[in-house]
């Protein structure tokens, strides 16, 4: 047994059957060309063959020093692993829709993963009108985070579509970094100057929060349909689109991929809570993870990952207006993070997400503003076409964690030439989530035709 890490132990203690905890992502696969009837069948019987498991993939809660829960992990043996429990084959029902794809997607999505095995499950779906098959996965927070998930799932695939292999993610060998050892004095003496570097820290954060209004900061968000209590019950839409259209917008305005994005998805709430006259007269806030690694430490380990807020300027009529208002805001907020150390820039991060926590208390979600209205990520990917025993990825969608107070995650990665959003809602609070795609191509049109490309 080991001890559960006290970040790790807090997906566990707040997971009840309204807030499941885990991550997941539905990956689609073309077969090759020529393949035969049995292709979907075959790569199933091969994917469960794989039969050793690395320590991720062993492990669930254990009750430790006389009962208590949720404070160690106890390792299962490899053969007492349940291969057809964790990876399920499935069909759909004719027609064999994408549609109906989704629906099986959402109701998996919103199901709890047995505390008594190890954490994650997979489910291999056949029965697409088009011949293409599925795999959706899902992790609980407390075994892996999702960007660490589908690195693990483009590790599983080839650029080689001639590779006939089958790699399963629970047998990938586990990758190890050198990193130069420190003594404990070094760590001491960083940590010291760490702390030594608060004060300035903090009144560079303060002068830009409050004299240069360079800082977006949490409780300053509309209150909206979006924000409020939760059920368990998910839905989950997905849909690609071109990476090239993104990127001509972006030439076009001078600003980064990221901001059309972030632009994409204002429009597309815009549209949508339009539709069910809830717009509100403010402009919606984001919270928005970005890297904090240097361009050396690319292959680094360890959560060097911050979040800032982002004004959508859902409230301005003009596409163009709205994308240079999310460019500013981005910018500036940047900014502020650029200024920090590390651990400064960490724990300023801490601060914009601490007010999730507070949406446990009885009554803050109903009472209180909340503290931004959407979490929207945009997580690297595979910038080439990727292969899985020949078969082509032709879609990989990030389905993320819907909270109290947050009923609706937006979430994308590239995937070469396209990029993937996954969409998760509560299926109460956030009716016709499908229509949310739509909106998103409506909007990308939008901000074409007003940057002129």
């Amino acid at each position: 047994m080991e001890l559960i890490t006290p970040t790790d132990s807090i997906f566990l203690l707040g997971e009840s059957r309204e807030h499941p905890m885990h991550v997941g992502g539905l990956q689609l696969f073309e077969p090759p060309e020529g393949a035969g009837p049995d292709f979907a069948r075959e790569t199933y019987e091969a994917l469960v063959a794989n039969k050793e498991f690395q320590p991720a993939f062993r492990k669930h809660p254990a009750r430790m020093f006389g009962g208590i829960a949720n404070i160690g992990w106890a390792y299962d043996d490899e053969n007492d692993i349940d291969i057809d429990y964790h990876v399920r084959r499935s069909a759909l029902p004719s027609p064999g829709r994408v549609r109906d794809l989704l629906e099986l997607s959402s109701l998996l999505h919103g199901s709890l993963l047995d505390r008594h095995r190890p954490l994650w499950e997979g489910h291999f779906v056949e029965g697409l009108s088009d011949g293409r098959f599925a795999l959706y996965t899902k992790f609980h927070h407390a075994l892996i985070d999702g960007v660490s998930a589908l690195k693990l799932m483009q590790r599983s695939l080839s650029t080689d579509p001639n590779d006939p292999e089958l790699r399963a993610i629970w047998d990938l060998p586990r990758r190890h970094r050198h990193s130069p050892s420190r003594s404990r004095w070094q760590t001491l003496t960083q940590l010291a100057g760490s702390v030594a570097a608060l004060g300035p820290s903090t009144w560079t954060l303060a002068r830009a929060a409050l004299l240069e209004q360079q800082l977006t900061l949490p409780f300053a968000a509309p209150r909206t349909m979006l924000n409020v209590r939760i059920g368990g019950a998910r839905r989950v839409a997905a849909q690609s689109y071109s990476l090239d259209r993104v990127k001509s917008i972006k030439q076009a305005a001078g600003v980064t991929v990221n901001d059309v994005v972030l632009a994409m998805c204002a429009g597309a709430l815009r549209y949508y809570l339009a539709d069910q006259n809830a717009l509100p007269d403010t402009p919606l806030v984001a919270m928005v993870p970005i890297s904090l690694r240097k361009e050396h430490e690319a292959d680094s380990g360890g959560n060097m990952v911050g979040t800032i807020l982002c004004n959508l300027a859902t409230d301005a009529d003009d596409p163009a207006n709205r994308l240079q208002t999310i460019s500013d805001s981005m910018r500036k907020n940047k900014k502020v993070f650029s200024e920090l150390p590390r651990l400064q820039a960490l724990a300023l991060s801490a601060f914009m997400m601490a007010p999730l926590a507070l949406a446990v208390v009885p009554g803050v979600v109903s009472s209180a503003p909340p503290p931004f209205n959407i979490v929207i990520s945009n997580v690297p990917g595979p910038t080439q076409p990727m292969y899985w025993r020949g078969a082509r990825l032709d879609g990989n969608y990030p389905l993320s964690i819907a909270l109290d107070g947050q009923a609706l995650n937006i979430t994308l990665v590239n995937n070469a030439g396209n990029l993937d959003f996954g969409l998760v809602g509560c299926r109460r609070s956030v009716p016709h989530l499908q229509r949310l795609l739509g909106h998103l191509e409506n909007s990308l049109k939008d901000l074409e035709r007003a940057v002129g490309v």
